[in-house]
């Protein structure tokens, strides 16, 4: 007879409150102590009152023996859920993250400028040549460049050195109770447990960032399930301490995403002087002898990398670099959905294998608007009949096609990018 998962849950969790606390990460693992979440920062006042950190780890225990009853019926062993979930610590700061939306935006040179630093081109050099075996074995097998391979690595952890100090199911247990996407965050949950039901990390062990994102190359919990791989052959798949792991789990996810083996990511380029704006779109594809008949060409004076289904993209606008890319330009995006993330693991691995940096300059004397002046051009294009959807203070394909239109309207170049002179002449009287 099978037992209740109700009752299953309520036996799991009844020694929780005398089970000891589980350890810490190392220190050695931490970020530098003004870049970590306290797990003692207070919380916010609500609307009702004051809410304390005791009145939230309540209803963080109670949600968290209710949530049991999932885990157990999800297939996780009762003393995974005992010894793990029941031990799960309510952390404040993740929720403060996860509520956090910053006013002021980076600009793709401020970004670049960081994610693709000299410091960090050459410490990748070092980082692939002390692991060229192991990262030429990964690329050998899933057709990824280990400059790829080393350059993801690179952004997302700074070669392992920064990856988190939270334990994975704090975060998400957190986030599962209290943030804004709750159905997702307990997916990811029941999926951190299954990994360490699997035994291919002990919970202690498993460490990431305050969203979930975990180990070297910050792989989601689901992710993992999906594409990490036991490339040492322990019988365990280590993104936190093995290298062969972590290069051939990066390697495998791009690898089923679509990359292409022997097939550049794109090219930095110039435009014609007519080059319309509104087709420097990921969503306008077509092969690159068609770019180059439109008058696009290469900045080494040769011929356009040869890809069949390429876009060009302008990041900083009508003054600033443009690039053609292809097919694994949009796979790196399946990493991290943004054109600034996806070029600089591009500019980054490009550089590592001795390739050059941007020659075109960018728009440095362009301001970016804060989130709260985002939020007023989008008004502002509204109330002047330029559809830009919901304001909220985030760039997104809506607000660029109403701020095109404007552009259309002026007679300026329509690469939809939001500037302070834009503001300022969609709000004039």
């Amino acid at each position: 007879m099978r037992m209740p998962a109700a009752m299953l849950a309520t036996m799991a969790l009844a020694g929780c409150a005398l089970a000891p606390a589980p350890a810490r990460p190392p220190a050695t693992m931490d970020t530098p102590a003004a870049a970590q979440p306290s797990p003692t920062a207070a919380t916010a006042a609500t609307a009702g009152g004051t809410s304390t950190d005791a009145d939230h780890a309540a209803g963080f225990a109670a949600w968290r023996a209710a949530f049991a009853a999932q885990a157990l019926a999800g297939g996780i062993r009762p003393d995974t859920v005992r010894d793990v979930l029941g031990n799960a610590q309510w952390q404040p700061r993740v929720v403060e993250l996860d509520r956090a939306q910053p006013e002021f935006t980076r600009t793709p040179w401020a970004y670049l400028d960081s994610a693709v630093s000299a410091q960090r081109i050459a410490q990748g050099q070092a980082t692939l040549a002390e692991h060229q075996a192991t990262l030429d074995a990964a690329a050998a097998r899933y057709g990824v460049p280990a400059t790829v391979i080393t350059a993801i690595w690179g952004i997302e952890s700074n070669y392992g050195s920064n990856f988190g100090s939270l334990r994975t199911v704090d975060a998400l247990a957190t986030l599962a109770y209290d943030g804004r996407r709750r159905a997702w965050a307990q997916s990811e949950l029941l999926a951190a447990l299954r990994i360490i039901d699997a035994g291919d990390i002990a919970a202690d062990r498993m460490i990431g960032s305050w969203a979930g994102a975990m180990g070297h190359t910050q792989f989601l919990p689901s992710v993992f399930l999906a594409y990490a791989v036991d490339a040492d052959g322990d019988g365990h798949r280590n993104i936190w301490g093995s290298i062969p792991d972590v290069a051939a789990s990066t390697a495998h996810f791009l690898a089923r995403y679509g990359w292409r083996a022997n097939e550049p990511w794109g090219a930095e380029v110039q435009l014609p002087p007519s080059f319309d704006h509104t087709r420097a779109d990921l969503g306008v594809r077509q092969s690159t002898a068609q770019w180059e008949a439109e008058g696009v060409r290469p900045l080494d004076g040769q011929r356009l990398p040869s890809l069949a289904s390429a876009s060009i993209v302008c990041p900083g606008g009508a003054r600033g670099p443009a690039f053609v890319v292809g097919a694994n330009f949009r796979t790196i995006l399946r990493y991290n959905n943004s054109v600034n993330y996806a070029l600089a693991v591009a500019l980054l691995s490009q550089q590592i294998g001795g390739g050059a940096a941007i020659a075109g300059a960018w728009p440095r004397d362009l301001e970016p608007l804060t989130r709260t002046q985002m939020q007023a051009l989008q008004e502002a294009l509204n109330r002047n009949g330029f559809s830009a959807g919901t304001p909220d203070g985030v760039m997104g394909p809506a607000t660029r096609a109403g701020l095109r239109a404007f552009q259309r309207s002026v007679g300026v170049a329509q690469d939809g990018y939001p500037t302070q002179e834009l503001l300022q002449r969609l709000q004039a009287p």
